[in-house]
């Protein structure tokens, strides 16, 4: 440090005075002895004084504080967060006196310890009169947090705020406006309160809102809290419900579709309830209702594009315009695909091209189809497949009744039992099909109407019953093996799929009291034809005719040996069949 110092002339306010005495009168005199005793009182230790920056070092700055001698302070006392000068020689600043001449004879000042006064008297003051003192989170410290409001002051967890805060650490480095709840200037100690703060600002704005509230008005609130079925709104003080079906004109699934927390909205007063302190909040009120440009706007028939927000087990919900949705039935989704559920064609998110196919404005319902803009297959498939057409599929299922067909995407074609085979007889498709496989089949009919294919198996051969008449004329012996015994008698498989049947009066020309007990499955039997019926395909046989026709022709060669004949035995067995089945 220089070692010259500025030192106050002490006779100057002496001569000053005195010369100021020479120029006014009497009655003066008092005020100029104030001013004379004023410059006489030095700067006591302890005390807050002014002082002018006169010099400035690499390690001081020197204040002269009109005293004896100039006092000293560390430069680091005026250096700001970033770490330059604030002040420069000839400012005049405040400084706290700590200490008489030290051993270099300078006095020792402290420009922090005279900000803290400083604050400490603001805070004294602001203390007295109730006032709010701005300041700035800066730690979170055990029970709450410290702020920094010119000196460290306390801020305990139950006075953040009106409701608990969870995590308190995204506080910090926030300024608030607190309240002053206690004071301990001895010991540094200084403890606040937002929340008085904010229950008083909250009361305020209530008071005023409530003075001002009426249902039908529009007021501006900020999203407070949201839950699944709605939302609070504060409108100043006191909180409103916004209900989720109030949200919106559309179809919501959950409020932050919407909103988010912190928003600024508007929203209207629907109900207000005065003995229960209850808001009943709107905010598609605010708008315009959609449904009533519906009419003017959409039309049956009409091609339109919207996005799909929500899926049942019943169809999806297509958004058109906001407030403005149509449904799409199950139904209604494919020409083809048997369609369980919406989502095995779409998903909420899609965008989709629907087909406008009813409108209920009173109910607020559009039904749609997307189906209705792609070509109806079933449309055309006559002309694709004409009857007669050959085709090969792949088994897609198996019933009792049938086996359906695979034609072509979505398209199945059904092959019915009866439609399986000429000859063989067919408890059960599944005896010879299974699904997966593929097979050949040929179209029979097509009912767009109805959507309905039916195909055929067994007309890609031709009906071998068609020469079953000529190759078994009433009265030929046949051989074949029993394949089943039934109480009314027993069939018997006379080629590879044909068989024939010999009724139980048939068997013997003896009365049989049971076919089981007269043949079994496997025997190999010989019978003659009695009829042949090629609409029902069935075939009659007869066992005891055998004997019956060893016996006719035994007499016939006997009487053609006498010259004499009789009718053939075709003739006899028709006449035999006729008798049997009259009786």
């Amino acid at each position: 440090m220089g070692d010259d110092k500025p030192m106050t002339n002490k006779n100057e306010p002496i001569k000053r005075i005195n010369d100021m005495e020479d120029e006014v009168d009497q009655g003066s005199k008092h005020e100029f002895e104030e001013l004379y005793q004023e410059s006489l009182r030095q700067p006591q230790v302890g005390e807050i004084v002014k002082g002018v920056v006169v010099q400035i070092d690499p390690d001081y700055v020197l204040v002269n504080i009109g005293y004896k001698s100039e006092g000293c302070i560390l430069l680091g006392e005026f250096m700001d967060e970033q770490g330059q000068l604030t002040v420069k020689v000839g400012d005049e600043v405040k400084v706290y006196f700590e200490k008489k001449e030290n051993i270099k004879g300078y006095v020792v000042l402290s420009r922090k310890k005279a900000e803290k006064e400083v604050v400490w008297d603001k805070i004294a003051q602001i203390e007295e009169e109730g006032g709010l003192i701005e300041g700035k989170i800066i730690a979170n410290v055990k029970g709450g947090l410290t702020v920094d409001i010119g000196v460290q002051a306390f801020l305990p967890a139950s006075q953040v705020d009106v409701r608990p805060v969870g995590n308190l650490d995204r506080l910090i480095g926030q300024t608030f406006q607190f309240k002053i709840v206690k004071v301990n200037r001895k010991r540094g100690n200084v403890v606040l309160s937002r929340r008085v703060f904010l229950e008083e600002e909250r009361d305020r704005k209530k008071s005023e809102t409530l003075s001002n509230l009426s249902e039908g008005q529009t007021l501006e609130g900020i999203v407070k809290n949201i839950t699944d079925y709605g939302a609070f709104i504060d409108l100043g003080g006191i909180d409103g419900l916004l209900h989720i079906a109030d949200m919106s004109w559309g179809k919501l699934n959950h409020p932050t579709e919407v909103i988010k927390i912190a928003d600024l909205i508007n929203v209207k007063v629907l109900k207000y309830d005065k003995e229960k302190g209850k808001i009943s909040l709107g905010l598609k009120q605010t708008k315009p209702d959609p449904w009533l440009e519906v009419d003017p706007r959409y039309s049956i028939g009409d091609r339109v594009h919207g996005k799909v927000v929500s899926l049942t087990d019943y169809g999806a919900f297509v958004s058109l315009e906001e407030g403005v949705e149509g449904l799409v039935h199950v139904s209604e989704m494919s020409w083809t695909k048997r369609v369980r559920h919406p989502s095995d064609l779409i998903k909420v998110g899609d965008e989709v091209e629907a087909q406008i196919l009813a409108i209920d404005i009173a109910s607020r319902r559009i039904s749609l189809g997307l189906k209705q803009v792609q070509v109806n297959p079933w449309t055309i498939i006559e002309e694709k497949y004409p009857v007669g057409t050959k085709i090969e599929g792949q088994i897609k299922n198996v019933t009792d009744f049938g086996i359906f067909i695979g034609v072509e995407e979505g398209i199945d074609g059904l092959v019915h039992v009866s439609d399986m085979s000429w000859t063989r007889r067919i408890k059960h498709p599944a005896e010879i099909y299974s699904k997966g496989q593929t097979v050949h089949a040929v179209v029979l009919n097509i009912d767009p109407a109805n959507e309905r294919l039916s195909l055929g198996i067994k007309q890609l051969n031709p009906d071998p019953w068609s020469e079953i008449p000529a190759r078994y004329k009433v009265g030929t012996k046949v051989k074949g093996k029993v394949t089943s015994v039934t109480d009314f008698g027993i069939f018997v498989e006379i080629e590879d799929g044909i068989e024939g049947l010999v009724h139980v009066s048939e068997l013997s020309q003896e009365k049989v009291a049971s076919p089981k007990g007269f043949a079994a499955v496997g025997d190999e039997i010989e019978a003659v034809v009695l009829n042949v019926d090629t609409n029902e395909k069935k075939i009659a046989l007869s066992i005891k005719a055998v004997n019956l026709s060893n016996e006719k022709a035994e007499f016939a060669a006997f009487m053609s040996s006498q010259g004499s004949a009789t009718s053939n035995l075709g003739e006899l067995l028709k006449e035999e069949y006729k008798k049997n089945e009259e009786s």
